[in-house]
Order: structure tokens, then sequence, then C-alpha cells
């Protein structure tokens, strides 16, 4: 992402947690507050893995799903969550789900909350620009710069070290952009309709809306239903727009994608 001549000064961080690279850029704000807010986010984001890693036997995510707790037992943030994903699975007509191979697993809209809940933290404690990307998928407030918004790569699966376009933040004080394919998740992707991975003819969805909560959950879903339902489904959902990269190398947007392109 580049930086204006007029940037303000940048904090940067890169934090292993839940699997994966945790990658903050904040702009602006004073800074003492603005690091005790990054200290923080960076702390929520490891009690998150505590919480709901599948991983973890001890995890209250896998007491959960073996019937050793109830939700009302778990931290709020369960509820919450599950919340979350039985909506996600309502709107999305059954393409995304909290459950894999018959076991509880809230593992696909977990990133992305996480996610979105550190940078609006972050934005709360007072900076002027949040980027911060959970694994690929990013969510941005504000600005860099007085000259320049944010700008995310979407990385072209057919072709390695290129990028297919490039989704820009320009007019808008939020944005996310959420990647699912064959190369971020593969077969943890799964029909409903099966309970089996997802056989699909596309490589990738990218999906770029206001809350990465919600973009990262329609991002799987829709690798899940196929091109031709995806679109017409991510058509159909308000705020919403996405890239659809078939493995015949085809490439199908949303109406209003080009806008967000730049």
């Amino acid at each position: 992402m580049a930086e204006s001549a007029e940037a303000p000064p940048a904090l940067r961080h890169a934090e292993e947690v839940m699997g994966t690279v945790f990658s903050f850029d904040v702009r602006g704000g004073e800074p003492g507050p603005v690091q005790a807010a990054l200290e923080e986010a960076i702390a929520q984001l490891h009690r998150v893995d505590e919480v709901f890693s599948t991983y973890r036997e001890d995890s209250q995510i896998s007491r959960l799903a073996r019937g050793e707790l109830s939700v009302e037992q778990c931290d709020p943030e369960v509820a919450e969550v599950l919340g979350l994903g039985a909506e996600a699975e309502r709107l999305s007509e059954g393409w995304f789900s909290t459950r894999y191979e018959g076991r509880l697993d809230p593992t696909g809209i977990v990133k992305g909350w996480a996610t979105e809940r550190a940078a609006r933290h972050l934005a709360a404690a007072g900076a002027s620009g949040v980027s911060v990307n959970g694994g690929g998928d990013v969510q941005l407030y504000g600005v860099p710069g007085s000259h320049r918004p944010w700008r995310v790569g979407i990385s072209d699966p057919l072709r390695p070290g290129s990028l297919a376009a490039v989704v820009s933040a320009a007019g808008v004080d939020e944005l996310a952009v959420a990647t699912s394919g064959t190369a971020e998740r593969g077969a943890h992707i799964v029909d409903p309709s099966t309970g089996k991975s997802a056989v699909t003819d596309l490589v990738a969805v990218t999906v770029v809306g206001p809350h990465l909560t919600w973009v990262d959950a329609w991002a799987t879903a829709a690798f899940a239903m196929g091109s031709r339902q995806a679109l017409d489904w991510l058509e159909s959902l308000p705020d919403i727009e996405a890239l659809l990269i078939t493995a015949g190398d085809e490439v199908r947007c949303t109406g209003g994608l080009a806008q967000r392109l730049g």
C-alpha cells in the first residue's frame, strides 16, 4: 500500500496468532493512546485464539462442541459469533455454515470478525487511518494520508506473483476485502447439500464491502456456490461488490465493482 508524501507517521506491527499473521498499519492519532490500543488489539486476538481455536482441546469452542460447556458458560463473544454465523447461514441459504464435518466450527466467521474488531478498536482510539490484514483479508478505516486512499491488491490465483485487480477505498471511511479460494482455504469450504468439500468452477472469490465479518463469510459462501449462482446472489446483497475467477481463467464481476478499482 503506497503512502503519500504527507502521510502521518505509521505504526506497524506483525503478530503471529490464530494460525496466521496479522499485519497492522496505523496512521495518525496521539501516539500513547494508539500504541496502547494496538497492544490491546493484539491481546484481544490472542484471547480469541484461546476461546475459538478448534485445534485446542481446552478452548471454549472445543468444549462447547463436546457438550462440556453451554453457550451461557462461555465468554459473551461466543454467543455473539455464533449469532453472526447463524445470520450468515440464513442470508446465504445455508451456503455458509458454522459446522464442518458435522462438528461445530465457526472458523469461517471468527477471523473476519476478529480482524474487524481489532481495526475498529484502533480507529476508536483516534487513529486517522487503520489497516489490519488478517491472513490476507483486510479491514480498512480512514485514510493513510491526505492525498491517497488505502489500496488493496487482489492476487491472481492463476498467475502467482501477479495481481488480478487493485481495490481502492477512495471516498469511503471503511472498507473490507476478503478472498476465498483453493489457495486460501481449499477443502475447508463445504457444500452444505453434501457436507463435503465444495466442487466448484471457481478458483477464487474476492468480496468487497464495509465490514470484514460479512465479506469474509460471503466470500466463503460464494466460492462454494460456483460462479453462476454466486454472481446472482452477490448482486442481490446491499453494499457488496465482488470479483470471481474461474478455473477456466474467466473473470466475472458485480456491476458496481469498477467504482472500487483504482
